[in-house]
């Protein structure tokens, strides 16, 4: 019978009171500031209940100075905690989940340290903070509050327990991960990769609607054109009111007003009585409006493709795809580790389309880290070598 690690229950030396004022927020930043070493931060945001994906809460810790929770929507601008921190390591649980709403508070980091890529570099298959904390510390972490409403205020005490020991943990983490790696050999993979982390961005969509859910159910430009109206006036209204664009509408909801053909904003209203009179008739107005477009003003079917123009069908591209991903994953099952750290499917897709056979050339011109180039290369050369040249 196997016992169950302990559950930590509360921070050790408690909870901190939450920084809301600029005279606490400069406290903070001296008590930082007087620390050493490495500092684990974390944010929490609002997902699926306010707009976008600011932090509402950004939690650090650090040898010397303790935790720190700070309100980073009364705050503001985080950007004073730069100095403190100094030139040391980030610890961060996804560094590509939270980087970019600390980035929007003005915080920006001079080394990264991801415990989640961390393990997944190890090939460990459970890599959530829960996960990692109980494999590395023997502990458990209660996540029941990770989907909560973090623009709630006050936060409750329980809450502000769970946000202090997530920051609590990542550093003993750290060390261990840190350990491993270089007993694995990958310490040189994982500096590279936190390297390369600095420099991140979101992907930005030329044409975000196009990820509405069920988009593929619409055969017809007109309703593609619709869906792209309701989208924007959608997304306008969850600007304005500070919701996530789901609590307006449903992405399903979107495509089947685009299908509707709703003669006026009462039968959208007697459709979605959660609207209101006047969100019924913005809609409604987006609708008219995709209908006077001309043919020349309706989106193409597709999106316009960025990347080159390849030589090969789109059958052929899926047929060179598959052969190069099926390389990549012999080498990945051979290293222990998952593909898409390994190397980006996109990044293999991209060279199943060039034609090129400069293998190595085409992956460091598209980010690929030198690591991943010595792994990789050479099963990649080998595999275009067995498919025919565009």
């Amino acid at each position: 019978m196997t016992t169950e690690p302990p559950l930590l229950t509360a921070p050790a030396h408690g909870v901190p009171p939450v920084v809301d004022s600029p005279s606490a927020f400069a406290a903070a930043r001296e008590a930082l500031a007087a620390g050493s070493g490495p500092i684990a931060i974390d944010a929490e945001r609002a997902s699926g209940i306010r707009y976008g994906q600011r932090a509402f809460l950004v939690q650090l810790r650090r040898e010397g100075s303790g935790t720190v929770l700070l309100d980073s929507e009364a705050l503001g601008d985080l950007s004073g905690l730069n100095a403190a921190l100094g030139d040391d390591e980030w610890v961060i649980h996804s560094v590509t989940q939270d980087l970019p709403c600390l980035q929007d508070r003005g915080m920006v980091p001079a080394a990264l340290f991801d415990t989640e890529l961390a393990a997944r570099l190890l090939g460990w298959e459970k890599f959530g903070l829960a996960a990692v904390a109980e494999r590395t510390l023997g502990v458990r972490l209660a996540k029941e509050h990770s989907a909560a409403d973090w623009s709630t205020r006050p936060l409750p005490e329980e809450w502000l327990n769970y946000a202090a020991l997530d920051v609590e943990v990542l550093l003993p983490i750290r060390d261990v991960l840190a350990v491993e790696l270089v007993e694995a050999g990958r310490w040189e993979y994982a500096q590279q990769e936190f390297a390369h982390l600095l420099s991140f961005q979101p992907k930005v969509h030329a044409e975000p609607w196009r990820r509405t859910h069920g988009l593929a159910k619409l055969t017809s430009r007109a309703d593609l054109a619709k869906v792209r109206e309701l989208w924007q006036t959608r997304d306008d209204m969850a600007a304005e009111t500070d919701t996530a664009p789901s609590k307006v509408l449903r992405d399903r909801e979107l495509i089947d007003l685009a299908r509707s053909r709703a003669r006026s904003s009462d039968d959208i209203l007697a459709r979605w009585p959660r609207l209101s009179r006047a969100d019924s008739a913005r809609l409604f107005r987006a609708l008219r409006r995709a209908g006077r477009l001309t043919p020349d003003e309706l989106p193409p079917k597709r999106e316009p493709s960025r990347l080159p123009r390849s030589p090969f069908s789109h059958t052929e591209i899926k047929e060179r795809t598959a052969a190069l991903k099926a390389s990549v994953a012999e080498v990945a099952e051979a290293e222990e580790m998952p593909h898409d750290v390994l190397l980006q499917p996109a990044l293999v897709k991209s060279l199943a389309a060039s034609g090129r056979t400069d293998v190595e050339v085409f992956l460091t011109e598209h980010g690929a880290r030198p690591w991943q180039v010595g792994l990789t290369a050479p099963a990649l050369s080998a595999a275009l070598d067995q498919l025919p040249r565009g």
